[in-house]
């Protein structure tokens, strides 16, 4: 599985769903964000971008929610390493640099799955008011 997410991957789609299967609009990059992702040799480098930033979003978002990283004026980046636990297809990524300081060196487990030139990204994480939500991250190779 390791060497089937090697390249470089564009975002198509980044849905939050609650546990009864409704959408949730993330405020901080809202419901079509723009993102391209990079995985080669042990390391990942990502960006996120929300697609209208003439509304001022303001500094940093106050809160990430968990099991994720924080955007400010509605983009997020960063890199680092990646391990892959073969036995349940989980990613651990650790952040090595990122946009805000309080994100360097933390660690964020996502479920990633590979079809073809598809690849789908899973995490569980949470609404900046704190429900509980799976988000989803379609991707399509471009390298």
């Amino acid at each position: 599985m390791k060497d089937d997410f090697v390249g470089v991957w564009w975002l198509l789609s980044r849905e939050d769903r609650a546990r009864d299967g409704s959408v949730r609009i993330d405020p901080t990059l809202g419901p079509d964000a723009k993102g391209i992702l990079t995985y080669a040799n042990g390391r990942f480098a990502a960006q996120f971008m929300k697609r209208d930033r003439t509304t001022p979003t303001g500094a940093a978002t106050a809160s990430s929610g968990q099991n994720n990283t924080v955007a400010v004026g509605g983009y997020d980046a960063y890199f680092g390493t990646y391990s892959v636990d073969r036995s349940t297809g989980e990613v651990l990524h650790r952040l090595e640099g990122a946009l805000t300081p309080e994100n360097v060196g933390i660690e964020v487990s996502r479920t990633l799955a590979v079809d073809g030139d598809t690849l789908v990204i899973q995490l569980q994480t949470t609404t900046l008011e704190g429900e509980p939500v799976t988000r989803t991250l379609t991707w399509e190779r471009v390298a």
